[in-house]
């Protein structure tokens, strides 16, 4: 009957040893990870970031613990053609009934990027067969990467990052219909460019050609009641200035007119020396377990200097809501601050 005891004694004080283990986390998430993205369903959270090479997921019921999640290439690019490397910022989105992971690639010349989607019709991301199914582009055809995709009012969307012309002068924010998830109706709008100061970061040197790139990229969107916010990322990710900015529109408006959309005069996310924090950027969004916390999941670097390498590590904290409704993300935090785990996780 001792022995029992002690057994009971020492399970409670395991499980209780493993609660605690859960309850708090810290940054960042992975050692390195550029472009985070992350979306939730069935219980489990599916993460993917730029490898440059190939696409993956991670798979985990608790986003804090990507160290130990399981980790699936799910496409490799054949060699060759036009989408076979630089593969950049995937996002993975379920859009009725089957799963699409959108990214940017070339052949190997940066001019060339462009945005393609592989599709997969079974219930979870990391099993089945994904399905290349081809560049997703307007008319213009023009320079783009950073893709993401809403619905808003029943009517499908994608925003991107783009040139105007066929040179890299700046690059814009441009929206345009989806007629589904694999084919874009009509033309692209223009709704951001860089204006402000803390936009136009973006010195490459004399002997770059260009010698400076004005920067609005990485355009994600957050809703909230009637309010649809798009935050995008600013300034070159080569200087420790890159941040974030953000528009909001009304869910009722016409999203394709650029007049719908109001800009935030200053970043709403940026680096924090104090906090050791910079570049902080290229982010996405999402609830806790539970679905009653806000999060951002953004990359950044813990020294100054360090640019658009693979010092960038993805990193999350909670951010809250003011009182016109808009989200406050607050200052980067330092990394190795202890935090609690979203809730529904502890």
């Amino acid at each position: 009957m001792k022995n029992i005891i002690k057994i009971c004694v020492l399970l409670m004080v395991v499980a209780q040893s493993g609660f605690a283990q859960q309850k708090t986390f810290t940054n960042p998430l992975l050692p390195s990870g550029a472009d985070p993205w992350v979306i939730y369903k069935d219980g489990f959270y599916y993460y993917t970031n730029s490898t440059g090479n190939h696409l993956a997921i991670w798979k985990t019921k608790d986003i804090t613990q990507l160290k130990t999640a399981v980790k699936k290439t799910i496409w490799v690019p054949p060699a060759g053609t036009n989408y076979s490397k630089e593969l950049w910022a995937p996002e993975l989105h379920f859009i009725k009934g089957k799963w699409y992971m959108y990214f940017a690639a070339d052949d190997g010349n940066n001019n060339n990027h462009r945005i393609y989607v592989i599709e997969n019709p079974a219930a979870d991301p990391t099993e089945g067969t994904w399905t290349f199914k081809g560049k997703v582009a307007d008319d213009t055809n023009k320079w783009a990467i950073d893709v993401s995709v809403f619905e808003n009012k029943g009517q499908l969307y994608m925003i991107w990052a783009g040139w105007e012309g066929d040179v890299n002068v700046q690059q814009n924010i441009y929206i345009a219909k989806m007629k589904d998830a694999c084919t874009i109706d009509g033309q692209r709008v223009k709704i951001s460019s860089p204006e402000f100061d803390w936009e136009k970061y973006g010195d490459l040197g004399a002997q770059s050609n260009p010698p400076h790139v004005n920067v609005n990229e990485g355009p994600e969107i957050l809703k909230h009641n009637d309010k649809l916010f798009l935050v995008y990322s600013a300034s070159g990710c080569w200087t420790d200035y890159y941040a974030l900015g953000m528009l909001s529109a009304s869910t009722n408006s016409d999203l394709m007119n650029p007049a719908s959309w109001t800009k935030s005069t200053r970043p709403v996310f940026k680096q924090s020396p104090d906090n050791g924090v910079y570049a902080p950027g290229h982010n996405s969004f999402f609830k806790s377990p539970d679905g009653t916390e806000d999060w951002i999941l953004y990359h950044a670097n813990s020294q100054p200097g360090q640019g658009c390498g693979n010092e960038r590590s993805p990193r999350a904290q909670k951010f809250s809501w003011k009182k016109d409704g808009s989200p406050d993300f607050g200052v980067p935090l330092k990394a190795g601050a202890v935090m609690d785990a979203p809730s529904g996780n502890r």
